[in-house]
């Protein structure tokens, strides 16, 4: 029995304390509970504003020069002379001699095909000659019947005379040669690439080097079907004297932003199969000369950011770059002071406005705070903007 007891006894009095305190738990009354409603947030704002704009159409593209040949020369021969305008970035002038082939073997034959001509010549003087002698013979010494061609000498003269014109001909051709013999283009540019040097030789066909025209370059700018439609472009456009539409390109070089003037000469017939676009192709003349922004050349080569205006009007509501969250959502903050999520269809962004065409309304606060863990119905203090303070606090992404 001790050891029954010993065992029991603790277990019970254990068993005592927790009844006591549930007894008590339970006598005990619950606390009164009390809920507290969400502390607003402080929010700046702007007030949507209506604006009726044409939009801009920004794209981009490569300058390229709109005449870029490569020389290749018609004569075989050794080089003799090159000029100090023909190295790369070099600028010529038309008709200015970039390359002189020695010409010796040319001028020989010039000299002798002037000696076929004139020998010719006296062929022909002869054969007419004798023509005249066998005319006036006939008559004198036949009373009936007609001469035969041949009496009369004239598939002889008709020989000479075709011979004259062959050696007339060749004539022609080697001085054809010889003025070839001096590279020259038609056009002022700059040089591309050299590829020869003085004492090489060069066959008909060696690519002596390449050239560009800097009268004109052309920048082919990709477009989609929207952007068409806002600039009223039809495929397969070509611009009327008077009627090409502007474009500005700019280009950031070195710590200046630079700027050029251009215009859009026309679209491409067709959509190019691997990008579904279809590509503008915008001229700028005198792009080393004129048209330099500040003496900077719109340069062959030069990756330019491109600006056309559009013609078709649109009305829409105004807001700042930083009210607009992702791609197509902002924040209102309604008369009650709640927090609303809005989708918005945009139609333009520019570095400091957002253009949207629904969604919105003229005179709704949006917000341009950045905002944590923001939901509908969020408590929220607008506060307005005063004029002179920047709207450029960073958006919520």
């Amino acid at each position: 029995m001790r050891k029954i007891l010993k065992v029991v006894m603790p277990l019970a009095v254990i068993a005592a304390g927790v009844g006591s305190v549930m007894v008590l738990a339970q006598a005990k009354e619950a606390p009164e509970k009390t809920i507290e409603e969400p502390r607003p947030v402080s929010l700046h704002v702007d007030k949507v504003r209506s604006e009726r704009i044409t939009v801009s159409v920004g794209t981009q593209g490569e300058v390229r020069a709109k005449t870029n040949i490569s020389l290749v020369p018609q004569v075989s021969g050794r080089i003799v002379k090159v000029s100090n305008s023909f190295a790369e970035g070099g600028r010529f002038s038309p008709g200015e001699i970039l390359i002189q082939i020695e010409d010796a073997d040319y001028l020989l034959a010039v000299t002798s095909s002037e000696a076929r001509v004139a020998e010719a010549a006296v062929r022909v003087e002869q054969e007419l000659a004798d023509a005249s002698i066998k005319a006036k013979q006939w008559k004198d010494w036949v009373v009936d019947g007609e001469p035969t061609p041949l009496a009369l000498n004239k598939p002889q003269v008709a020989e000479a005379q075709a011979k004259l014109r062959a050696a007339e001909a060749d004539l022609e051709n080697a001085k054809l040669d010889l003025a070839r013999t001096k590279i020259q283009v038609p056009f002022e540019g700059r040089v591309l690439e050299r590829n020869i040097g003085v004492g090489q030789f060069v066959s008909v066909g060696t690519t002596l080097g390449r050239v560009f025209a800097t009268n004109t370059v052309e920048v082919r700018l990709p477009l989609t079907d929207a952007q068409l439609g806002e600039l009223a472009l039809p495929i397969g456009f070509v611009a009327q004297p008077g009627q090409a539409p502007n474009v500005t390109f700019s280009a950031n070089i070195g710590s200046e932003k630079r700027s050029w003037t251009g215009k859009i000469k026309r679209v491409n017939a067709s959509v190019d199969s691997q990008t579904r676009l279809v590509y503008a192709i915008a001229e700028v003349e005198d792009p080393y000369g004129a048209a330099a922004d500040r003496g900077m050349p719109l340069a062959v080569g030069l990756f330019v950011t491109a600006e056309i205006q559009g013609v078709t009007p649109h009305d829409t509501m105004v807001i700042p770059r930083t009210a607009l969250r992702g791609d197509d959502r902002v924040y209102v903050i309604s008369d009650d002071n709640k927090l609303q999520i809005r989708t918005v269809n945009v139609l333009s962004t520019s570095a400091t406005q957002v253009m949207v065409i629904s969604g919105l309304a003229t005179g709704e606060r949006v917000v341009t705070s950045p905002v944590r863990s923001a939901f509908d119905g969020m408590p929220a203090l607008p506060i307005e903007r005063t004029a002179g303070q920047s709207t450029s606090a960073p958006a919520s992404r």
